[in-house]
């Protein structure tokens, strides 16, 4: 891959700071409370959830302008879960996506494009075989 755009970011565990080389990003972490922690700070999970919405809501428009339809107001909701894995020896992702279309996509063409955002979203890509993502179109 021919890289366009690399992000930078140091963190220092889930109980510290996370900042981008360019200082746009500087946040403080904290476990959430359902793992234990004050849940004073982000922890990675929302800032995956929120990296997932954005890259998968942007990817929808890409994919409407390209079939020449607009996509409008579409909004993108990730719900990022962490869990025992199936084994019980660690620790999981799962990933749900919900897909608040506009009015006049609520239907087969509007269902087809949220595939074909799954299809070629780089976070989509990247999940793919790895954690269970399931999409909800609302």
């Amino acid at each position: 891959m021919d890289a366009i755009y690399t992000a930078v970011a140091t963190a220092n565990g889930r109980k510290g700071r996370a900042v981008s080389s360019d200082g746009q990003l500087d946040l403080k972490l904290a476990f959430p409370p359902a793992l234990g922690g004050d849940g004073a700070g982000t922890n990675p999970e929302q800032l995956f959830a929120a990296g997932y919405a954005a890259c998968y809501s942007s990817t929808l428009g890409v994919v409407g302008r390209e079939r020449n339809l607009d996509t409008g107001d579409v909004s993108v909701t990730a719900e990022i879960s962490i869990g025992h894995d199936e084994n019980a020896t660690g620790l999981a992702l799962s990933a749900v996506l919900r897909v608040e279309l506009p009015e006049h996509l609520q239907n087969s063409t509007g269902r087809k494009l949220v595939k074909l955002a799954h299809a070629a979203c780089p976070y989509s890509k990247a999940t793919h075989g790895n954690i269970p993502v399931d999409i909800v179109v609302q």
